[in-house]
């Protein structure tokens, strides 16, 4: 089954990219026995800031593409099958999902509000005179603590990646078998039935 195309693959291959450089800058920034090793504050700064302020890049550009706009509603909308998915995954027991589960949808809704509000505190630290230094104080420590946050959050999704080798051949190929989707993913297989001379068993 096709479950991302080749644009929707390099949006995630983009911001990864991107979203990593920060999270790798950041913390040879901040931990001094790194600092130590890598010098060259003034650089790693810079490509901090730069690989910041280009997040949205990727995501801006996609949006030329139909299949990623659609898929960016699936992410936004919460129906009664998710908060099943998220009572199911409590509880243990079998969980039903569209293309994206709830706990996809919570990942990248709040990975989408952190970065966001990452970028503007990050622009006032970066240009210090558009604001007062009481507004900067408060930037920097909303920054510093959302990137523990970042970190953690992507920390996890990776994790979750590592586990699921299917789904990462999604990511990397764009197609994923039938009986993946049919167990992970029940809804969106029966949204997108298998040709009649094709179908697995």
């Amino acid at each position: 089954m096709v479950r991302f195309t080749a644009a929707e693959r390099w949006i995630h291959r983009g911001t990864a990219a991107l979203v990593g450089t920060a999270l790798v800058t950041a913390a040879l920034l901040y931990l001094p026995v790194l600092a130590e090793l890598v010098g060259r504050r003034r650089l790693l700064v810079t490509v901090h800031e730069w690989a910041g302020i280009a997040m949205p890049v990727p995501l801006a550009a996609g949006l030329v593409s139909r299949a990623f706009r659609a898929d960016l509603g699936r992410l936004n909308r919460f129906g009664p099958h998710d908060r099943g998915w998220i009572r199911a995954t409590l509880h243990g027991r079998p969980r039903t999902a569209g293309k994206f589960n709830a706990g996809q949808k919570l990942y990248a809704n709040a990975l989408s509000g952190a970065l966001l509000v990452m970028i503007g505190t990050g622009l006032l630290m970066w240009f210090p005179g558009i604001a007062p230094l009481l507004w900067r104080t408060g930037a920097t420590f909303v920054h510093d603590w959302l990137a523990l946050l970042v970190a953690a959050l992507v920390l996890g999704h990776i994790r979750m990646a590592v586990r699921d080798a299917q789904a990462r051949r999604g990511l990397r190929t764009g197609e994923v078998p039938r009986y993946w989707a049919r167990e992970h993913h029940p809804l969106w297989e029966e949204e997108n039935p298998a040709p009649a001379m094709h179908r697995e068993p």
